[in-house]
């Protein structure tokens, strides 16, 4: 038996309305036949377009970052390691975007994840990509707010 479309996928569910919506024969779907079209589009478009988002950040893009947490920092001696309210936005690259991705499907908790966006935000921010203050540890604390972008 020959694959079904994508498209038709949700016709067998629905009858034969929706088909004739498709062609163009009725204009304006009853509002119940609305609701449970927008459902099937929706269970099956978003998760397909969030994973395309989601590859995308992880091998090309990255995510951008908006925060606004309490960072300190373990440095060698001598140096400014307060910790102090900051607002950073800045784009962290694939890799970070990659483990910060599979940490999340493998179930990891807040925390976990915390750790990892800590890390990338003194890989990329603090350390400059080791072009800067080799050694130092950044701690990600008191988190008023946390935005990530694609």
């Amino acid at each position: 038996m020959p694959a079904q479309s994508s498209r038709c996928q949700p016709t067998t569910r629905m009858g034969n309305r929706v088909e004739r919506y498709v062609k163009d024969q009725i204009r304006r779907p009853r509002p119940e036949l609305a609701g449970r079209l927008a459902d099937a589009v929706r269970a099956r478009w978003q998760p397909r377009v969030r994973e395309q988002a989601r590859r995308q950040a992880a091998t090309t893009t990255g995510i951008i970052i908006d925060t606004r947490a309490r960072f300190g920092f373990t440095a060698a001696p001598g140096t400014t390691d307060d910790a102090r309210i900051r607002h950073l936005t800045l784009a962290l690259p694939p890799a970070w975007a990659a483990r910060l991705f599979d940490a999340q499907a493998a179930g990891a908790g807040e925390n976990e994840l915390r750790a990892i966006t800590a890390e990338g935000l003194g890989e990329t921010y603090f350390r400059d990509g080791g072009r800067r203050a080799q050694g130092l540890m950044v701690e990600f604390t008191d988190v008023e707010q946390l935005d990530f972008d694609l």
